[in-house]
């Protein structure tokens, strides 16, 4: 449980952080980013599994269908969900793009409730519903914008959910992912240099930034799927509040995007929620302590 805490702090932490990363390759097609990201990341992958001894589990679940089919799902989701991310960040929506995962624990708690069957305690439940008036109310001041949101809010619950039914070990399921996509995306590049608009090689620090969001990417995805494997849904959901209130901040503070008395109503409900939760979390795990002892 604490490693799995650790685990999805870094990795919620680095998301909520992107949106400044991003921000630098905005003169790049978003779908060049998010290309780029899928071959540098499977070079960083592939050596770091070369290093830790992990190339035979990853070979061997490339031959095994039943771990090949839900990690090309997973896959999918990951690949719509970069795309998505990448293309409102750029076009200025951050906001728009952080109210994504403010839905997405709602529909992770979900998803843990509906399949794998998790059950919530009561003060669990009212402070989800908490959180969920904050995010209706924030849904209803960003209509124009509402299918970001959606599109990154499913997204990213779906894979979580089939990383956390896949057992393969984080790493090795992360490194099947990224060279499931990585032919598409070699396609992509290929079509684009055709017709002379490929942003890599187009200067040093374009190409720099290009190189490093192979790291960028892969680092918060394994530490998010460390953490899936350890942590229930619920407590996963929850605790992602922290990348989307650090985008927020990042639209609103930095990229100058404006901010409504609904936005900031809904925002004070969130945390609530948040805080509800936590200390739900705390009483519990200190009440289970002096039960053992």
């Amino acid at each position: 449980m604490r490693r799995g805490l650790l685990a999805a702090a870094g990795a919620y932490g680095l998301w909520g952080l992107l949106p400044l990363f991003f921000r630098l390759l905005h003169h790049v097609d978003p779908v060049e980013i998010v290309t780029q990201r899928v071959l540098w990341s499977l070079l960083l992958i592939l050596a770091l599994l070369a290093l830790r001894s992990g190339l035979p589990p990853f070979l061997a679940a490339l031959r095994t269908p039943r771990l090949l089919l839900p990690l090309a799902g997973s896959a999918l989701m990951i690949g719509i969900n970069w795309l998505t991310y990448v293309w409102a960040v750029n076009d200025g929506h951050v906001v728009a793009a952080s109210l994504g995962y403010f839905l997405n624990p709602l529909v992770v708690v979900t998803l843990g409730v509906l399949v794998l069957k998790e059950k919530l305690r009561r003060s669990q439940m009212l402070a989800i519903g908490v959180a969920a008036i904050g995010v209706a109310i924030l849904a209803a001041s960003a209509l124009t914008t509402l299918w970001i949101s959606l599109a990154l809010a499913f997204s990213f619950a779906f894979y979580g959910l089939l990383r956390k039914l896949t057992p393969v070990a984080p790493m090795t399921g992360l490194g099947v992912e990224t060279l499931l996509l990585t032919p598409p995306a070699i396609a992509y590049l290929l079509w684009e240099a055709s017709h002379g608009s490929v942003g890599f090689g187009q200067d040093a620090p374009t190409t720099a930034l290009l190189i490093i969001s192979g790291a960028v990417t892969t680092v918060p995805l394994v530490l998010f799927a460390m953490a899936a494997q350890r942590l229930p849904m619920a407590t996963l959901g929850l605790l992602q509040y922290l990348a989307p209130t650090l985008q927020f901040l990042c639209g609103i503070i930095i990229f100058g995007e404006t901010l409504s008395g609904g936005q900031i109503a809904s925002f004070g409900l969130i945390w609530l929620g948040l805080i509800l939760f936590a200390s739900d979390s705390f009483i519990t795990a200190r009440r289970n302590r002096l039960a053992t002892a």
